[in-house]
């Protein structure tokens, strides 16, 4: 029997079902993992639970209305954003004037690629560690140890020298710098495929017709890389968002107010009071906020695509 356009394209059954026996795993460790998972969170949201006993007082939506008077969850969401905008602006603008510079016949460049990628693929916890001992702000005879530090007292800055991480008007700031430092070889890559993808026909074109770098760059590149150049925009959120393991191992869970973000928080309202409930209704709603950010964007992104 012929198959008719638009409909599957086997006439058997049992190929249909064997296509679909195929698909049955993934959707199977999806809902496990995932679906299921969430509806749970979501029931425990309602509860007051300690994470041990086996009874869990309802307490409906109780959660969730404490969340807008809890002032530290407010400024949680406040530091991430200023971590997501910092990467947003330094992090991809440093990782699209990288992608421009390698998409050019520069010598090495292929050496540049590498070194480039080198911060992402690197342990989160092994560069905290790193760059708490660069930024150290400790002191002997007179002498700072930490190396940043050491290098400003060697420069004549002494004034300049202080405990960066320990500092509330530097530890996020640290914070986000070298989150973005990390962060950037990502985008790099992405941006750098995206550039590959270009006609170089349209450069040439663009020349002969008397067309300037900039206005090459204006007319021909960042149209044609504004998909590729939201998805990096899209995954900077989520990543910049959720970032964790980097605070806690630089500056552990310490300066609480001005270095706690989302995650750190509802990792404190588990170890440190025992709400699991109320972690919960943070976690819950963390989600919502991504997931609104990342609609946002889309539409955004559907939006802006060029004619």
């Amino acid at each position: 029997m012929k198959a008719k356009i638009g409909a599957f394209p086997y006439s058997s059954g049992m190929e249909a079902l064997r296509c679909y026996a195929f698909i049955i795993p993934a959707v199977v460790i999806f809902g496990i993992f995932y679906i299921y998972p969430f509806f749970e969170i979501f029931n425990l949201s309602l509860r007051d639970w300690n994470g041990i006993d086996l009874h869990k007082t309802y307490v409906g939506f109780d959660n969730f209305r404490e969340l807008f008077h809890d002032r530290i969850w407010g400024q949680s969401l406040l530091n991430a954003g200023f971590i997501t905008f910092i990467a947003l602006t330094l992090q991809n603008m440093l990782a699209l004037a990288l992608a421009l510079a390698c998409d050019r016949d520069i010598r090495a460049k292929n050496f540049y690629r590498v070194v480039f990628f080198i911060p992402p693929i690197l342990s989160e916890v092994v560069v905290g560690f790193i760059w708490r001992w660069i930024l150290n702000a400790g002191s002997q005879n007179g002498e700072y140890y930490g190396l940043l530090n050491y290098a400003l007292s060697k420069l004549g800055f002494q004034n300049l020298a202080h405990n960066w991480l320990s500092n509330p008007d530097s530890a996020l700031i640290c914070i986000a710098l070298v989150h973005s430092w990390k962060g950037f070889g990502w985008g790099f890559l992405m941006l750098l495929a995206g550039l590959q993808t270009v006609d170089k026909q349209l450069y040439e074109a663009a020349r002969v017709d008397g067309a300037g770098s900039w206005s090459a760059f204006k007319n021909i590149t960042l149209p044609l890389m504004m998909p590729v150049i939201w998805v990096v925009m899209i995954l900077t959120v989520l990543g910049s968002m959720q970032v964790f393991v980097l605070i806690l191992s630089m500056v552990g869970q310490g300066l609480v107010y001005h270095t706690e973000v989302p995650v750190t928080r509802i990792l404190s309202a588990m170890t440190g009071t025992n709400r699991f409930g109320y972690a919960c209704a943070m976690g819950v709603t963390f989600g919502a906020i991504l997931v609104g950010v990342s609609v946002a964007f889309r539409a955004l992104a559907g939006k802006m695509k060029p004619a």
